[in-house]
């Protein structure tokens, strides 16, 4: 498949949170050579917005596609050009913009990348991501994700939203995430999730020796941090926006200074153990942007994937699999004088 028809495909667009299902692909960009469209705003869209304005010109372009063009000057109108997307038209108005690529429509392109591939069948893919690896296509990470790793794997994921891809880990989270490989197990995959009837299970490293009972659930409403955006936090729904956020969570090991902790997740809002662990005041090691600090020579949050299962969304078969935490998180359990089991 050519890289212009892949463009077509798959889509640019934020990531949904975990547990999220995705829209179906709209936009129909192509990375072919920069054509010069020019068209003149009928009266029906005077006084309208540039960005819906142009979306009803030339509709084969989706609006975020044309958003983009705007914000990288290269539309005009009446020959001045405007970056702006909300900025008003008039009937009349002459507008030109240069169709061309953007960062967002070339991301989505195969690359090829070694998978660790716990289990595949025609229906589904079973990867333990490793730490350091970005799952979906977004600003600063144009290419070198999962998802460019999955359409080399496999070309007929070019056919899925978001190439089959259900639920996500941060960046610097490893371990075990189920894709789906065929529509009819994305969209059944995509209802288990947000039935909660996937089991997904993580060990953290924590913070602070564990008081009190070892087993609690934390029932506490996540939002956008309004003292910092790029943090989240627990939030008073009452005040500020945000959504109901469960994590179980099962002391495995205390220690003097930190703790392994088995955290079960019932919802799957963005950064939802690190938040709720910070919230106890058990900030996970080397997690700086919500409290930890750096140890054990161990760079990114301690936090693993270490358990996924499900009832399969075609045969209806018990599917369960396993992942140790890596070397450099069971070295930092280790130095930091904690044993990790594998748990049950």
């Amino acid at each position: 498949m050519t890289d212009s028809v892949q463009s077509k495909l798959i889509i640019s667009g934020a990531v949904a949170a975990e547990g999220q299902q995705y829209d179906a692909p709209e936009d129909a960009e192509s990375t072919a050579e920069m054509e010069i469209r020019q068209v003149t705003v009928p009266v029906a869209s005077h006084g309208s917005r540039l960005d819906r304005t142009l979306a009803a010109i030339v509709p084969e372009f989706s609006r975020n596609y044309l958003q983009q063009l705007i914000e990288a000057g290269v539309v005009r109108v009446g020959g001045l050009t405007v970056t702006k997307t909300a900025a008003r038209v008039k009937a009349g108005d002459e507008l030109s913009i240069e169709l061309r690529p953007t960062p967002q429509s070339q991301a989505f392109r195969p690359e090829s990348m070694a998978l660790e591939i716990v289990f595949e069948d025609p229906y589904l893919l079973v990867i333990n991501k490793p730490a350091g690896l970005v799952v979906h296509p977004a600003p600063g990470n144009w290419s070198g994700t999962l998802l460019n790793g999955l359409l080399a794997y496999d070309p007929s994921s070019s056919f899925l939203p978001r190439a089959g891809i259900v639920h996500r880990l941060d960046k610097d989270t490893s371990g075990l995430m189920v894709v789906a490989r065929q529509r009819t197990a994305m969209d059944q995959l995509v209802g288990l999730i947000a039935a909660r009837n996937v089991r997904r299970e993580y060990i953290a490293l924590a913070h602070g020796a564990w008081q009190g009972a070892r087993c609690c659930q934390v029932d506490a409403p996540i939002g956008r941090d309004p003292r910092n955006r790029l943090r989240m936090a627990v939030v008073d729904l009452e005040r500020n926006s945000g959504k109901s956020a469960s994590t179980e969570l099962s002391l495995l090991q205390n220690g003097e200074r930190y703790c392994l902790v088995k955290c079960k997740l019932h919802t799957g809002r963005t950064h939802q153990i690190r938040v709720h662990m910070a919230f106890l005041g058990h900030p996970l090691v080397s997690d700086e942007l919500y409290g930890g600090s750096v140890v054990a020579n161990l760079h990114r949050q301690a936090l693993h994937a270490c358990k996924l299962a499900f009832q399969h969304p075609v045969t209806g078969a018990l599917m369960e699999f396993r992942s140790a935490p890596p070397p450099d998180l069971q070295a930092a359990i280790a130095d930091l004088g904690l044993i990790y089991n594998q748990i049950s």
